[in-house]
């Protein structure tokens, strides 16, 4: 045992103190502070489940240390992850997110903004919902516009039970008849941006729109001109 330990004991001895004297450099340099900004990473979403508020994408840190650790560390290096494994629907409150840096111990963060992070899980659910066509402008003058048929007639949104909830339904692009003097067929993107839901599948429909020709105006008498009145056959006049 002894002479293992006595074995290339000059080398040994040599890189205690290459050791001790980095270390010394390194404690004894002039202390400086960087700041960076840090992506925010949530890991671990629960299946059938999302988040469904603001969560900043990335933290704003600053970082203070010894210089020559500071120019090593590179922004790409350094992240914060949030783990949702195993959390229910609800608000969940992340604090203290600093003790989350995987940091040389000689660095030290000295501020961080958002210090804590509120993440709000909601079961994700289908919905079928109505579709509204939006008709805009007027036709053609002597034409009117008589009615408009699409398909499909519903669609399916999915995303955040609590948003689902108020989605009664979903509208068309508007669509443009103005000047129009016949009917036609066209296929129109449904118009729906939801915060925390989107249309799973159909994201466009299909839309005939009727046009007709209004009526002709009978022809006016000139005034003061009676018009000839034909006798019923056995009528006296």
């Amino acid at each position: 045992m002894f002479k293992r330990l006595t074995e290339n004991l000059f080398l040994k001895l040599l890189s205690l103190v290459f050791a001790l004297v980095l270390w010394f450099f390194v404690m004894g340099e002039q202390k400086q502070e960087v700041s960076y900004a840090v992506p925010l990473i949530l890991k671990n979403v629960p299946a059938g489940q999302m988040v469904a508020n603001a969560v900043p994408s990335q933290v704003d840190v600053r970082i203070s240390g010894p210089r020559t650790l500071l120019m090593n560390l590179q922004p790409k290096d350094i992240s914060i992850a949030v783990d949702l494994k195993g959390l229910e629907p609800g608000l969940s409150s992340f604090k203290r997110l600093e003790e989350r840096f995987n940091l040389p111990s000689a660095l030290k963060v000295t501020r961080l903004s958002p210090s804590f992070v509120d993440v709000k899980l909601e079961r994700i659910k289908t919905k079928m919902v109505p579709v509204k066509a939006i008709v805009a402008g007027t036709p053609a003058e002597g034409f009117k516009f008589e009615s408009i048929r699409f398909k499909p007639t519903e669609v399916a949104v999915e995303g955040a039970e609590g948003e689902l909830k108020d989605v009664s339904q979903v509208e068309t692009d508007p669509i443009d008849i103005e000047g129009v003097q016949d009917r036609f067929t066209l296929i129109v993107p449904i118009n729906y941006r939801g915060k925390f839901t989107t249309l799973k599948e159909d994201k466009t429909v299909e839309v005939q729109v009727i046009i007709s020709k209004l009526p002709e105006p009978e022809p006016e008498s000139p005034a003061g001109v009676k018009k000839n009145i034909v006798p019923k056959p056995g009528v006296a006049q």
